[in-house]
């Protein structure tokens, strides 16, 4: 008995891309012999299976291929190059509503869009309820799709798709749509197909998702695989993708003695805010910053239960004394979860001259929930008996928390259960 679910053969997907739109047009009417185009790979020879009641991961920057490949296994593209082999239904959450006719009713686009997946009329009515109450979209199941909102439109598109009791799933960002309870109710869906043994194929960028729901994880890169192994090892290698560290070596015993820090800006190896708010009269500027986490690399995602380290480094433009350097983490509604400085930490600082650069490191667990949060840096202190800004950069970068499991709150208090 087969028991594979998806297997991919030599995959590649060729793009022709030409510097002028004329080049095309002259290739088409045969105008000219030389080439005028040059090939882009999307994909380049991709090898990979997912035995059925397998979950398998993949994540990659923005370019890597991620979706091409999920449009070619569910047919929407054709491949250049090599085969896919697809063993059970598919339901694909790609571009959820696509299918939709905007000038139909809810109920009249589920049973369009029932037909384009092969079920018949009576096979929709006997799910068409279900379909219905995991939307909640209430009287507007009855109105044209045109009056919806955004909110309302995504509901009904991943109601759809996720209600048709596919084989196999595939999502390709699309669990976190609607407000905080839908999305929710979006997980609890996805839980419920994995416990039920059924084959799922997830592209996100959440890689506290990708670790806590998959058996292995694809990393792609440029095209290419990079790797394919257990969560932890994947999303390992996909942060030294980031900041183009992948083929180097570096030290796992500790964060402080890694040679990446020590070359080139730091913050290069981050994702910065464009819109960071900065403010101060610069006596003391912040001129570099990083995160590093506990294998030495400089990186936005940071694992759970894991020591990591943020750094700055600040220019002293002015002779100040006591100075006093600052963090906090907030999350994205702005709220303060943690943060500490220097006088907290009753570290003496005493003179620092004009001229003199100074490094400053806070080493910490994090026992943050997994999420998204904002760090922010800061410089001050006491000038002629005034408190005093010198530089402060609010939300500055973001900072990705992975995590395998979440507690009630913001803190995991890493809680020890026995039951006698």
């Amino acid at each position: 008995m087969n028991d594979i679910a998806i297997k991919v053969e030599h995959l590649s997907k060729i793009y022709k891309l030409y510097d002028r739109p004329i080049d095309r047009l002259k290739e088409s009417l045969f105008f000219t012999r030389k080439v005028l185009y040059h090939e882009h790979y999307a994909l380049n020879d991709i090898n990979f299976e997912i035995k059925k009641g397998e979950t398998l991961g993949i994540i990659g920057t923005n370019g890597s291929g991620k979706s091409t490949i999920l449009k070619i296994i569910t047919g929407v593209l054709n491949p250049t190059l090599g085969r896919v082999e697809v063993n059970g239904r598919i339901s694909a959450l790609l571009e959820l509503g696509a299918g939709f006719n905007q000038e139909y009713t809810g109920i009249q686009n589920i049973y369009l869009n029932g037909t384009m997946m092969g079920f018949t009329k009576e096979e929709i009515d006997r799910k068409v309820d279900n379909i219905i109450e995991f939307a909640d979209i209430g009287g507007f199941i009855n109105q044209p799709v045109k009056t919806y909102s955004s909110g309302m439109f995504v509901r009904l598109a991943f109601a759809v798709a996720i209600n048709i009791e596919p084989e196999i799933l595939i999502v390709d960002e699309a669990l976190s749509v609607g407000d905080v309870f839908f999305q929710n109710k979006c997980y609890r869906k996805f839980e419920e197909f994995k416990s039920e043994g059924k084959t799922i194929l997830f592209v996100s960028h959440d890689l506290g998702s990708i670790s806590k729901y998959c058996d292995r994880v694809i990393l792609l890169n440029r095209g290419r695989k990079i790797c394919e192994g257990n969560p932890k090892e994947s999303i390992d290698m996909y942060k030294k993708v980031l900041v183009n560290q992948q083929d180097d070596s570096y030290d796992t015993n500790h964060i402080s003695q890694n040679k990446y820090i020590e070359k080139g800006q730091w913050k290069r190896s981050l994702t910065v805010n464009p819109d960071t708010l900065e403010y101060g009269n610069k006596f003391a500027e912040i001129i570099d910053f990083g995160i590093v986490d506990n294998t030495g690399i400089i990186t936005n995602n940071i694992t759970k239960g894991t020591i990591f380290m943020i750094k700055m480094k600040v220019l002293f433009n002015k002779k100040i004394q006591n100075p006093i350097f600052a963090f906090t983490i907030k999350d994205l509604k702005g709220t303060e979860i943690t943060g500490t400085n220097t006088m907290i930490e009753k570290e003496d600082i005493s003179v620092i001259e004009q001229g003199d650069i100074k490094e400053i490191s806070f080493t910490q667990n994090m026992n943050i929930q997994g999420g998204q949060y904002l760090l922010s840096l800061g410089c001050t202190g006491y000038r002629d008996g005034d408190f005093t800004v010198y530089h402060r950069l609010y939300d500055v970068c973001n900072i990705t928390v992975v995590s395998h499991k979440n507690s009630i709150g913001y803190y995991d208090m890493n809680s020890e259960v026995k039951i006698k």
